[in-house]
């Protein structure tokens, strides 16, 4: 006789439900030429391109020891060019982290 403990079960959550509750909340983009993007996600469709609002856009000196910031009203961004996603995050991680996520 088999029992099922359904009170540990972790939910499971598709990646395209997880981004569905972020629509409005602020998520941090790394595309594959190492722009970095931060904004508020206003929509995305099933090939993750995005519109971003409020965007502050990141890009690092080649020896990364400069960063320059730039500030747009919104921003689509094509899916195929995103590299990582992070809900909840405000301002892009510290640098040195990101070195290792390099394309």
């Amino acid at each position: 006789m088999s029992t099922t403990n359904t009170e540990n079960t972790i939910p499971i959550i598709q990646p395209l439900e997880l981004i569905d509750k972020c629509i409005g909340s602020s998520i941090f983009v790394l595309m594959k030429d190492d722009k970095e993007l931060v904004g508020t996600l206003r929509g995305f469709d099933d090939y993750i391109n995005m519109i971003l609002d409020n965007v502050t856009e990141y890009s690092y000196s080649e020896d990364g020891s400069s960063r320059t910031e730039s500030k747009l009203p919104s921003i689509i961004l094509n899916g195929n060019n995103v590299a990582i996603l992070a809900p909840g995050l405000s301002e892009p991680p510290k640098h040195e982290i990101n070195q290792d996520c390099r394309f």
